[in-house]
């Protein structure tokens, strides 16, 4: 029978924990992202389409046409720098998102409605999110 060590357990138990976030153990855990709006219970992904997703590159935004009231929102930033993708109104939402391919996501107004949008950290980044 071989023994295992506990610090061998920890250390799997660790990187399968990383596995389940989407890193590899061997780039370390990627920065948090953060939402002021954390996503409807039930949703995790189902039903959810790339229609429903920001990407941000080169410093702008690439959204949507439009988006369905209360969907939940993907934000990937493809930028080395973190960026927020945040409501001009200040509280409609607010996501943070870090850089090199991370993720966040946030709940879309459930109102319809034109919603302008900036990143907070690079006052020339701006957007507009059209929810019907």
């Amino acid at each position: 029978m071989m023994k295992i060590s506990k610090r061998a357990t920890y250390a799997a138990a660790a990187a399968a924990l990383l596995l389940m976030a989407g890193c590899s153990s061997g780039s370390g855990p990627a920065a948090p992202a953060t939402t002021s709006q954390a996503p409807s219970a039930g949703t995790g992904g189902s039903g959810q389409s790339a229609a429903d997703a920001i990407t941000i590159k080169d410093f702008a935004y690439q959204a949507p046409a439009s988006v369905a009231a209360g969907s939940t929102i993907t934000v990937t930033n493809m930028d080395p720098q973190s960026h927020t993708v945040t409501s001009d109104d200040g509280t409609s939402f607010d996501a943070v998102v870090a850089g090199n391919g991370a993720t966040a996501t946030f709940k879309a107004p459930s109102k319809p409605g034109t919603y302008k949008y900036h990143c907070t950290y690079h006052g020339n980044m701006h957007g507009t999110l059209v929810v019907k």
